[in-house]
């Protein structure tokens, strides 16, 4: 029986059925949830035996680049690429691997980028021309050009890129993190998500599931912030009802949520026990934290001139700093219509344009406040590009189809090598050509930076004990530690 999720918990089952008295037991399934067998931790949640190695990172912000960035025009310089333009990719390098229904029937010929790369800082790592700001900061990155996935269409891989597995039903990472961790602020969620507001309608789905906590208690999901007159639907009170009022309301529910639970001992009723009196603090927090009216000029100027437009990825990139700032321990921007089917010069420069000085601007604002060196922020989506045109390889409308094969992400921060690139693909981009990293090493690799062993963070549900990182091997990528 699965005493986390089915409403007839064993306590339930065997106080009905046999009259035993057995609170301790239920009790303590219920607060047994370990890493390594202890007992969780009271107050704002997470795990005793926490961490489990040295943590030099105790935040994450996620940029979650959703699309599939293309890496050939961004940070993967093949200038070789140009003598074979045209011609079709050859078979030992495609080696049978597979491509997308959109360009199976095509022939697969080479489009060479469209960019011009320059090396930037001291430690000369390639940035395409379309991303002017971040060259500014590149000293401060880890490049990862290695990365690999299994999945090839959108949501499969991205649900493994932020879950660990294609198929939705488990726990994202930043519900991961929650779960083991907590947060250094009991007025705001452990987890909180920011999607942007398009200028343009966005075609791309983002799913819920994305920030999900699966089969872990429901406490540990993202909540959504929006940029609107309610940031947190359903959070305000109808007009009329005094603060006072809403208290005593909260004391009496809460009473008798006690009662069922001391029935039940069902752990999702102290969940609802804990998030009305978390929403009952957000009415003061939220508010609070989504007025950048206190934010000087000088802010706004760095993020750029979209950051003064509610809900978009620059405004989006401030709030995240201020919700470091409070003690968030995961926080996670989503940025779509990374898709470059078709267009590619004018699509993906846009997508560019939209985040390019405001990722710059939050590197930059988190090293001078000297929060960058324990926060870790990860930049990238759930795969790339590939490097045959789809359409008219020299056409001003060919596009790139997705490639799982290969592509990059960065990191700053957070004990991570500043000024490092680590691993390197073949001249085609195309396949990894040293030190591939695999979406369950990054997994491995995040957590160990919090200060969590990765094959030690399980929870027990259907009689199986589930990690981030799954069964299969995974490693932590020791070569981008700093």
């Amino acid at each position: 029986m699965n005493s986390e999720r089915d409403p007839m918990t064993r306590r339930y089952f065997l106080g009905r059925c046999t009259g035993l008295s057995v609170g301790a037991m239920a009790l303590g399934e219920m607060l047994g949830r370990a890493v390594g067998g202890e007992a969780v931790r009271n107050g704002i949640g997470g795990l005793e035996g926490l961490p489990q190695v040295a943590a030099k990172a105790k935040r994450v912000i996620f940029l979650t680049q959703s699309g599939g960035p293309s890496q050939l025009e961004l940070f993967d310089e093949k200038p070789g690429l140009m003598k074979w333009a045209g011609v079709e990719l050859p078979e030992s390098v495609r080696n049978g691997q597979r491509v997308t229904t959109m360009t199976a029937n095509q022939k697969q010929l080479i489009m060479p980028p469209r960019v011009k790369f320059e090396r930037c800082g001291a430690s000369g790592a390639t940035i395409g021309e379309w991303l002017p700001h971040l060259r500014g900061v590149a000293d401060e990155l880890c490049f990862i050009k290695s990365m690999h996935t299994d999945e090839i269409n959108h949501a499969p891989a991205m649900t493994k890129f932020l879950t660990g597995h294609q198929l939705p039903g488990r726990p994202s990472m930043g519900a991961w993190l929650s779960y083991g961790l907590g947060s250094e602020n009991r007025n705001l969620p452990d987890y909180l998500v920011m999607i942007s507001k398009m200028q343009r309608p966005s075609d791309q789905p983002l799913y819920d599931h994305y920030w999900g906590s699966g089969f872990l208690p429901s406490r540990y999901q993202g909540v959504k912030l929006r940029s609107a007159k309610e940031p947190v639907l359903y959070l305000n009170d109808p007009e009329g009802l005094p603060r006072e009022v809403r208290r005593g309301m909260l004391d009496g529910l809460a009473e008798m949520n006690r009662q069922r639970f001391g029935e039940t001992g069902d752990p999702e009723i102290a969940t609802r026990i804990r998030q009305y009196e978390m929403a009952y603090r957000m009415q003061t927090s939220i508010p609070e934290l989504t007025d950048l009216r206190d934010e000087p000029e000088e802010v706004f100027e760095l993020y750029g001139p979209d950051s003064r437009r509610p809900g978009s990825y620059a405004a989006n990139c401030i709030m995240a700093r201020r919700l470091a700032e409070r003690g968030v321990r995961f926080i996670q921007l989503f940025h779509p219509d990374w898709d470059h089917h078709s267009r590619l010069t004018s699509w993906c420069t846009a997508r560019c344009r939209d985040t390019d000085q405001a990722s710059a601007a939050l590197i930059k604002d988190l090293k001078r406040r000297g929060m960058l060196e324990d926060t870790l922020v990860i930049w990238g989506g759930e795969f790339g590009r590939g490097v045959a045109g789809q359409g008219k390889w020299d056409s001003p409308e060919a596009g790139r189809d997705h490639h799982p094969r290969c592509f990059t992400m960065w990191m700053a921060g957070g004990g991570v090598k500043a000024g490092h690139t680590h691993g390197s693909t073949d001249e085609f981009s195309f396949n990894t050509a040293e030190d591939p990293v695999h979406i369950r090493d990054l997994h491995a690799t995040v957590l160990h930076l919090l200060g969590i062993d990765h094959e030690r963070l399980s929870f027990r549900t259907q009689g199986l004990d589930f990690r981030l990182t799954g069964v299969e091997e995974s490693r932590v990528v020791r070569g981008i530690l700093a």
